[in-house]
């Protein structure tokens, strides 16, 4: 199923919770939407349900528009953070329960249930409660008991934040693997910029209510649109400074660590505030010998973190830059207290206007 908003504005009282969203979802595709506390996000995703109506706009299935459809009639399955299962029903009960509230028979109710289980892994666990299960396992009953049901849209809000590192990893790949099998359209909210990016084909970055921008996991890694996407998807070493030089898509920033250069990724200004972004990978780290270019500085910290090295150097200007040496076997590991020189290629570089506080 195709999904699209088309100027959906949401306010509760004086806060604007979406102002103006038009996103289209492709049929077969999990789409994420991702952002930080209140930017929007669960609030789309209740619009999307049918729990709450927009105050502006149209939402709309394969082009046919569901303002006012109740949420039982529109075909949606749902995962709640919580996992909302009935603690005092066994894992069969709990997945079966919206098939037996359309009454179903009996022997196409086992038939379907045991499908899912098989898929989501529980089979075998039936007759458990959810207070004999782990929190990865209740997630599943979640899941199970969504997909039981055959949604058009599959809803996902924060399906996996109360899970510990390890189980939420694993589950994320299952979720993935399930949608992919079933090519269900499934929209999947998170503020986990981690877990979007690998369970996603496609990212909508919000912020107060807007969308960014959308793209793949690439697109919003290499190419972020603006330097709010730039901080938000990944991590990223931020220097501002003064624009003085403008050439061919290039920019020169003088910052109180040094001057630096990378690719304009918007339209700048010679003599403008503006903001020299690059990843941590893209940094190179040296002893500090006089034949090195780059910005001085001396190491805070060192973390050896097996497959790299993350080093937190202290620049001038009070900034520390994030530089991470993957591979490190074999290469020298300098410690605390250390000096050092940063550089780095200037075309993995962005440049973008410094924005307001």
């Amino acid at each position: 199923m195709r999904v699209r908003l088309e100027g959906v504005v949401k306010r509760f009282g004086a806060t604007t919770a979406l102002a103006g969203v038009s996103q289209e979802i492709r049929e077969g595709e999990l789409f994420t939407l991702l952002g930080p506390s209140g930017c929007g996000k669960t609030t789309t995703l209740r619009i999307l349900a049918g729990f709450v109506d927009p105050d502006e706009g149209e939402v709309y299935f394969d082009d046919v528009p569901v303002r006012g459809v109740p949420p039982a009639e529109r075909g949606v399955g749902i995962v709640f953070q919580n996992y909302a299962l009935w603690p005092h029903m066994t894992v069969f009960d709990n997945v079966a329960y919206g098939l037996r509230l359309r009454r179903m028979p009996t022997a196409e109710v086992r038939r379907r249930v045991e499908q899912v289980l098989e898929q989501v892994g529980l089979l075998g666990l039936e007759d458990r409660t959810p207070g004999q299960l782990s929190g990865g396992q209740q997630q599943r009953v979640a899941v199970a008991r969504a997909l039981v049901l055959n949604p058009r849209l599959l809803l996902l809000d924060e399906p996996l934040s109360s899970l510990d590192a390890k189980v939420r990893a694993r589950l994320r790949s299952e979720i993935r693997r399930l949608q992919q099998e079933l090519r269900i359209t499934t929209v999947y909210v998170t503020h986990d910029q981690e877990e979007a990016m690998v369970i996603s084909d496609r990212i909508a970055v919000m912020r107060d209510g807007r969308v960014a921008q959308v793209g793949t996991p690439v697109e919003l890694y290499e190419r972020p649109a603006d330097l709010f996407v730039a901080d938000f998807v990944g991590t990223n070493n931020l220097l501002p400074g003064t624009v003085t030089g403008l050439r061919d898509g290039w920019a020169e920033l003088a910052t109180p660590a040094g001057v630096v250069r990378g690719r304009a990724a918007r339209p700048l200004q010679s003599g403008g505030r503006a903001v020299l972004a690059v990843r941590p990978e893209a940094l190179r780290i040296s002893d500090g010998t006089p034949a090195d270019v780059g910005v001085p500085g001396r190491v805070a910290l060192s973390q050896y973190l097996g497959s790299l090295v993350r080093y937190e150097v202290e620049v001038e200007g009070g900034r520390v830059l994030l530089v991470d040496v993957h591979n490190p076997k074999g290469q020298i590991v300098l410690r605390p207290g250390q000096r050092t020189t940063v550089s780095f290629d200037p075309e993995a570089a962005l440049v973008f206007p410094e924005e307001a506080p």
